[in-house]
């Protein structure tokens, strides 16, 4: 419900909006149906056995028809953004759960980033499942597919970004020993992968988050969270007096 309310409240075109018919009087459900009539959204109210059928069973009994995501371009995302303050940007090396990928989604845009970049291949899209984890911030945060990260990385470095490096290995600088408070991109590696060797190498340093249980890593979703945030800290810090 609320991915679709956040999907309506940033103009993003929704072709239909099916609605179970035990909810039709929800009371969280009526701004989200005066708002599908103001965009001129179709509504229509669906028996349990619609969505008995859905593949998607944590629907809570909406579910919305839209076009393929809209991607940005690389230009688009360079382009953009506040420039009267460092920016931010998060690039996703090869993630295939689009669970992960939706939380950073979600993570990066509560944070601020100016945009993320992903690939076109071995990398899961912004799909429905993205869509629903990311609670609707893909709605608001600008995303481009590049076919190649480590050109991306090189087009990056180019525009005056530093690109820094998730990886967990001892020859990585400490995350709050790194310098972050800059023109920045953030660079996750694929679940257990990690970074790609081409993309590691593109990048100017690399950073790790500390560990000191028995368990060697993190989620990706949840490390991502830690560096935009250190990253976020970082920034207010270097604005105080």
């Amino acid at each position: 419900m609320h991915a679709v309310a956040e999907a309506l409240a940033a103009g993003e075109e929704l072709r239909l909006i099916h609605i179970a018919a035990n909810r039709t009087k929800d009371s969280p459900l009526r701004a989200l149906l005066v708002k599908a009539k103001e965009r001129n959204v179709p509504v229509r109210v669906e028996r349990r056995d619609f969505f008995e059928r859905l593949p998607f069973k944590a629907h809570q009994g909406v579910v919305a028809i839209a076009p393929p995501f809209p991607y940005v371009s690389l230009a688009d995302v360079l382009g953009g953004g506040n420039w009267n303050r460092q920016r931010l940007l998060v690039v996703l090396d090869h993630l295939t759960d689009p669970h992960n990928v939706g939380a950073i989604v979600r993570t990066a845009e509560a944070a601020g980033a100016d945009g993320l970049i992903l690939p076109t291949r071995r990398s899961a899209g912004v799909n429905a499942s993205v869509r629903k984890a990311a609670a609707g911030a893909a709605a608001h945060l600008p995303i481009a597919r590049v076919s190649n990260i480590a050109d991306a990385i090189r087009v990056m470095k180019k525009a005056g970004i530093w690109v820094v490096g998730a990886d967990a290995s001892l020859e990585a600088t400490e995350l709050t020993r790194a310098d972050l408070a800059r023109d920045l991109a953030l660079v996750i590696g694929g679940e257990g992968s990690g970074l790609s060797a081409l993309v590691k190498q593109e990048c100017d340093y690399l950073v790790r988050i500390p560990m000191h249980g028995r368990v060697p890593s993190l989620n990706a979703s949840v490390a991502s969270a830690i560096l935009i945030y250190e990253a976020l800290r970082q920034r207010e810090c270097s604005l105080r007096p």
